[in-house]
């Protein structure tokens, strides 16, 4: 090869070397100038958000490790998706190749194909760089679009389990609704309970309600007016049943019934309902009965044995509102009612378990002895007596009340003196009892509660043998009687057919049973209350 060729070969390389670095250094400065052009465009037109390389929105967040930011150089991926998203303009860079040469322009094209040497970003501010969020957030974002309510209770979770709770307040140290509204002023206070739940302000109010009643609860068993004691059991009581017409006095409602009839009656009944009756002839024995069952609740207090008193009538249900309206008036401790509604109440004395039966009607009371109940009709005394409120006073005859009616038989038929005879012969054989032996038996038995507290002399209870007999010729057969049968007789008074009302009078008892009229007509016209018991009916009494 000649000379001139290989200077002209060596120019040739030299120029394509120079026309590579200078399409170089053009190249860099277009894409400064495009850079630049773009930048200031984009902040002209609309403040963008600032983004990371990778086009994440830049939060100024801190490194935890450190108060200063993170200084972490940009990966090759960051620049490559950097210079990707600085495109040039296309009229630019057709004006640089219209005016380049042909050899140029495929020297551009091959430098094009190669790749362009790494260029670091560059900056948008003046603001330090941020480091980009990491990859677990951006699965934790992921996963917070997908299912929003478990990353909530995960989010809830995680702050229950770093928050600090202070310490609870010990037990010691709590107080009542009470103690603690007495430190707050009365507006104060106001506002507090404006803002409790609805429900923890009626727990206090019913609170608050239940320690009033107790407190009153607590005054009503205190007072001893107010104070009902309950009453007996039916089978450990005595049970006295006493008819309407005996407790009270049903005189003018008894007459309209016998003249008028039943329907004008009950009309009169229902129309005087709040009418008080008045006391009849077993008011007073109630009252009393209701005494000693006083006394003995202050000896015994849980006691069972006690005189229960029932009463029992044929009225209709109707008028039980008017006697409920009288027992309650006077303060009887009636809790028993029988009302039979024109009914005989006979067949109901032995359901209620009686031992006494009192009543008005005498018919009645001949039923219930034939029914085997001790039983006898009441009669008013002919003018007012005073009687004892302090004690039960129970007067009884000797022979067909208290004992058989054998000495009543062998007198009728054999004479007075036939009968002294049969008594001194047979005064070691007791006598067989009578209808109302189990009642005396019934207020021994009681007496003997009070004796055992040395109450005798105080004893609410007191009983007298009222009789006819003789003390001297047939007093001993009675008295030792009674001794065999355990029975102890506060008062006997042998009278040897002396006239009975006069000691009655002295004696005042609540209710006087005799077999007798003319012994009853006498003791009413003093004023004693009386029971007839009705004769020859002693075989049949089983008490």
């Amino acid at each position: 090869m000649s000379q001139t060729s290989l200077k002209q070969k060596k120019k040739n390389d030299t120029g394509s070397k120079n026309s590579k670095d200078s399409i170089d250094t053009e190249k860099r400065k277009d894409s400064e100038k495009s850079g630049v052009r773009l930048s200031t465009q984009e902040s002209q037109e609309s403040p963008l958000p600032k983004t990371d390389s990778r086009g994440y929105v830049v939060r100024n967040q801190w490194s935890r490790t450190s108060r200063s930011p993170s200084t972490r150089a940009p990966s090759v991926d960051e620049t490559r998706s950097k210079s990707a998203s600085l495109k040039l303009p296309a009229s630019s860079t057709t004006s640089r190749t219209s005016s380049t040469s042909p050899s140029q322009q495929e020297s551009q094209k091959e430098l094009s194909a190669q790749p362009s040497p790494p260029t670091p970003p560059m900056p948008l501010d003046s603001s330090p760089p941020t480091p980009p969020e990491s990859y677990s957030q951006s699965r934790r974002s992921n996963k917070m679009q997908e299912n929003p309510e478990a990353w909530a209770h995960g989010i809830a979770r995680d702050s229950m389990q770093l928050r600090e709770y202070p310490p609870r307040t010990p037990p010691t140290e709590w107080k009542s609704y009470a103690q603690r509204r007495t430190t707050y002023s009365t507006q104060l206070d106001r506002d507090c309970l404006s803002e409790l739940p609805r429900q923890q302000q009626l727990e206090e109010e019913e609170e608050e309600d239940e320690a009033y009643w107790a407190s009153v609860r607590t005054l009503y068993e205190k007072t001893p007016s107010c104070s009902r004691p309950r009453p007996p059991k039916p089978k450990h009581a005595i049970t006295i049943a006493v008819s309407s017409r005996a407790l009270f006095n049903m005189v003018d409602g008894r007459k309209i019934f016998e003249e008028e009839g039943l329907e004008k009656y009950m009309e009169y009944q229902l129309t005087n309902e709040n009418v008080i009756l008045t006391p009849g002839p077993a008011f007073r024995f109630v009252k009393a009965l209701q005494h000693v069952n006083a006394r003995l609740r202050e000896l015994y207090p849980n006691e069972q044995d006690l005189f229960d008193i029932v009463l029992m009538t044929n009225n209709h249900a109707q008028v039980g509102v008017r006697l409920i309206n009288s027992v309650n008036h006077y303060g009887l401790l009636i809790d028993r009612f029988c009302l039979t509604g024109g009914k005989s109440p006979i067949g109901y004395l032995k359901a209620y378990l009686t031992n006494l039966y009192l009543s008005a009607d005498s018919e009645k009371v001949q039923e219930a002895i034939q029914e085997g109940i001790a039983s006898a009709t009441m009669f008013d005394g002919a003018k007012d007596m005073a009687y004892c409120d302090t004690q039960l006073r129970v007067a009884f005859d000797g022979d067909a009340v208290l004992f058989s009616d054998e000495s009543e038989h062998i007198t009728k038929e054999h004479g007075l003196d036939k009968f002294f005879q049969h008594e001194a012969l047979f005064e070691n054989k007791p006598l067989a009892q009578g209808p109302l032996k189990g009642f005396l038996e019934d207020l021994g038995r009681l007496q003997k509660k009070f004796y055992a507290k040395d109450e005798r002399l105080l004893c609410p209870i007191r009983t007298y043998l009222v009789t006819a007999r003789s003390a001297a010729s047939s007093g001993a057969r009675v008295l030792k009687t009674l001794r065999r049968w355990g029975l102890e007789i506060d008062e006997a008074l042998f009278l040897a057919g002396a006239p009975k009302g006069p000691i009655l009078v002295k004696i005042r008892p609540h209710i006087f049973f005799d077999d007798h009229m003319f012994h009853i007509e006498g003791a009413q016209k003093f004023g004693t209350i009386t029971a007839h018991v009705p004769y020859g009916i002693n075989q049949k009494m089983n008490n």
